[in-house]
Parts: C-alpha cells; structure tokens; sequence
C-alpha cells in the first residue's frame, strides 16, 4: 500500500512537499516513483529513487526545481517541489517498482500505485 499526502494550493514559485509511506512491501527492495497526470492528459512521470542507495531520476521539466528523497527506517519518500509553476497543477500519484525496474532514464513498469494528491498552483 502506498499512501501519499501532502498536497494543496500554492502561489507560482512556491514550495510543497508530497510525502509517500509505503507498506506491504520490502521497501529497500523497491524503487518509488512520482508521476502525475492533468485531466485529458497521459499520465507522466515525474521521478524515481532507488531507496536503496539513493540514486535518482528527474523529468526534464522538473530536474533542478523537484528532489526526491527517502527515509528508509520510515518507509517514506519525499517529492521536494521548488519554484512551482502553474503547469505543474495535476494530480500526483506515488508508485512503486522492483529495484531491478529502476534506470537512469526513469522506472518501469509499476507494480504498486497510491492514490492521488492533488497539487495545484495558482495566484
């Protein structure tokens, strides 16, 4: 199960931090991801950590202003959302994928996935 919090309404070039707790699962075995979807839109993702040694992947519309972090002895994953910008409104959904599924290029396919949060950014 992958529980994810954290959402809201923030100003362009705000901040938020989604969290994602994660049971049922080995986590360290894991590898967590974001992804996030405007309705009428695909879903895309946005990151993935291999919770094991920390190594990363970012979109390129949002490396450099998102940071995905783990708390291995708390299940949990974070999504560090700097200078925010409105087309960054979506709903976003934590995932998770066995830690052989992680690549430099991003992690797939998915096993797991959380509910949504919604993040929305406006003035």
């Amino acid at each position: 199960q992958l529980q994810a919090s954290g959402g809201g309404l923030v100003q362009p070039g705000g901040s938020l931090r989604l969290s994602c707790v994660a049971s049922g699962f080995t986590f360290k075995n894991y590898a967590l991801a974001w992804f996030r979807r405007v309705p009428g839109k695909e879903r895309e993702p946005v990151s993935c950590i291999s919770v094991i040694d920390g190594t990363t992947y970012h979109s390129s519309s949002v490396k450099g202003r998102f940071t995905t972090s783990s708390v291995n002895a708390r299940n949990t994953v974070y999504l560090q959302m700097n200078s925010l910008k409105p087309e960054d409104t979506a709903i976003y959904y934590c995932a998770a994928t066995p830690i052989i599924n992680f690549a430099s290029y991003g992690c797939s396919p998915i096993h797991y996935w959380g509910q949504g949060t919604q993040v929305t950014v406006s003035s």
